[in-house]
Order: C-alpha cells, then structure tokens, then sequence
C-alpha cells in the first residue's frame, strides 16, 4: 500500500526536540553524525529514520541522510516517540455508530476521547475501543497502532470519523484523504465577525518553535506544509459567529490555527487563547455570562459535522452528517438570547 500517512495528517507526537545550529567553524560533516555526537540516547538507526521520516529539518527543509551540515546551518530534530512494549488493549468503550458495512463504518466521536493511544493517553481512546470491537483492522503503512484510522480529529473536538475495515477500503480511502476529494464540514463557534460572507484561508501552517503543542501559519511559506481551509459565516451573533469550515487539506490542529491566524479564534479554545473574553464589552455582567458559556462547553467550539467521499468498494458517493452536540446547541441557544435581550 503506497504510504498516505504523512500527507494525511501531521503527527502530534515527539519526545524529543532540539534547535541546533552548526558553529560558523563546522565542517562538512554527515547529518546523521552529526546529530549522534550531539543528541543523548539515540541510535544511529533512530536518527536515519527521523531524517528519511522527514522530522529533521535544515534551514526549514527536510534533507537526506546523506546531507552534510554547513557552518551557520539551522538544525531542528523533532523525533517521534518511541514505540510502547505493551500491544494496544481492547477496551469495551460504546462506540456511537453511524454507519456500517463490511468495509468501513462511519462513527461520531463525543469530545474528551482521545482518537489514539499516545503519550499520557494510553487507554481510554477509540483505538482500544476499536480493537475490542472490532477484529483484524487493517493498518496503513508507517502508521503502526492505530487500527482502521486514515484520518483523525482532536481530543476536544466532536464530530465524524471515518474507520476503514478493510485494506482495499483503507486504501481507496487514504487515496480520497491525499488527493483532497473527501468533503469534510465543520462547524466552529469564533471570537469576533469576520468582515466577508465567505473566504479562504491558504497559509502553511508549522509547528512552533517556541511551543511543539501549537501549530502556527507562516505567511512567508518558509517552512511548514500548505493548508487550505474554506469558510463561511452560518450565523452572526455579536461578538461571536458560527461559521463553517471545509478542509483542502488536513493539517494538525489546521482550522484552530487558521482561525487564530485571521484574528478570529475558536471559542474557549485554551490552547490557542480563545478561552478567555476576546470581544465585547467590560462589563463584570457580561464576563460572567461568557464565564457561563465556557462551564457549559468546556472545550473548543469545533464539531465535525459532515464527511462525503466515494465509497471505495461501491464507487457510489456517500454523504454523512450529524447534529450538534448539546452543549454546542446549548452555547449558540445562550449567545442568541443575548443578542436577542442585550
């Protein structure tokens, strides 16, 4: 099976990272020597593969194992974790199915779950549930442990997913994903009004340098993968909208960053700052209601709300949508009754 994992979506997890910058004396030297004399615990094999893998970047460039540092040179090493000892455990976790043949099923995801295990995350997730549910799950190429996933979506963010069940249906899927023809909707609930009905938002996005859990947009397109997401506004309500998103590509945590790049950050999304009041007014009343929204959706206003691709065993098109979670429709309910008494 060709390997889609990477033009999928970005990995979230690394156990290491390092900013390295060769010293203006620096010979000619090997990357992968280099990096050996200079990075605790790795193996040689280890350093090779995070530089095929492409998480070891020269000036903002992956390079081949073979490239040979220059004084002045950039180096930063973002390796991923290590593999656990222990197989996945099967967990008997309820699964919201919203549909289901021999090849593939569609499942909506409740926030709070995490899609996979990962560091601190090691149960609890739909994987173990998968796993306990489900027999013989094909896995796609370089993306050991994760069971029947060709996408993914964050921990607090609700919504549809896609499992494959077969390999011929991962394959035609991770195929859709990497060819950008699968249709995926989102809703979003965003700090401020953004002045246009409709736009789109086409910026590389990267993960910082400062902070490895944040992913950022680089305007200069120096660095980072090309992301392109859609928008269009649903509803108005004052100092927060709802708007919909349709993803071009599907980069880690692209619409949170997107957003935030145009000034209009999710809704009490705490990684990216929207979790405090961002619009409207001073007053101690109205802080306590934005308060109130927030106990009421402890998370980031982002739900997935649609998937459409062409089935990949069948060949006919399949669209698949869900409703808001509660306490989604309970926020937008709280801010339509403020606009519509303030």
């Amino acid at each position: 099976m060709k390997n889609y994992a990477e033009d999928i979506d970005e990995q979230d997890e690394l156990f290491e990272h390092h900013r390295i910058v060769a010293d203006k004396g620096q010979v000619p030297y090997r990357i992968d020597k280099f990096l050996m004399d200079r990075l605790p615990n790795v193996t040689r094999n280890k350093v090779q593969q995070g530089v095929k893998d492409g998480f070891v970047l020269v000036n903002g460039e992956a390079v081949k194992p073979n490239y040979k540092v220059h004084p002045g040179d950039e180096i930063v090493v973002a390796l991923p974790e290590p593999p656990r000892d222990t197989e996945i455990v099967a967990e008997n976790i309820p699964l919201n199915i919203v549909f289901e043949d021999d090849h593939l099923m569609i499942v909506n995801k409740e926030a709070g779950m995490v899609v996979h295990p990962a560091y601190n995350n090691w149960s609890g997730t739909l994987v173990n549930a998968l796993t306990y549910h489900f027999q013989n799950l094909p896995t796609m190429q370089n993306n050991e442990g994760r069971p029947g996933l060709v996408h993914r979506i964050d921990k607090d963010t609700s919504g549809l997913l896609v499992i494959a069940k077969s390999e011929k249906a991962m394959a035609g899927l991770a195929k859709q994903f990497f060819d950008h023809s699968i249709e995926r909707t989102y809703y979003a609930l965003v700090w401020g009004e953004p002045n246009e009905e409709m736009g789109t938002i086409d910026v590389n996005l990267g993960r910082s340098e400062k902070d490895r859990r944040i992913t950022v947009a680089i305007e200069d397109g120096s660095r980072g993968r090309h992301a392109v997401t859609h928008y269009k506004i649903l509803k108005r309500l004052r100092y927060v909208t709802l708007i919909q998103c349709n993803l071009e590509t599907g980069r880690t945590h692209q619409i949170r960053a997107h957003l935030k790049h145009i000034g209009h950050t999710l809704f009490n999304d705490a990684t990216y700052g929207g979790d405090k009041v961002l619009k409207g007014t001073r007053f101690s009343k109205y802080k306590s209601f934005v308060d109130n929204c927030f106990k009421i959706m402890p998370r980031q206003a982002l739900h997935a709300k649609s998937l459409g691709f062409v089935h990949p065993i069948t060949g006919q098109y399949e669209q698949f949508n869900s409703e808001l979670p509660e306490d989604f429709k309970a926020v937008i309910e709280k801010w339509e009754h403020y606009v519509q008494h303030n």
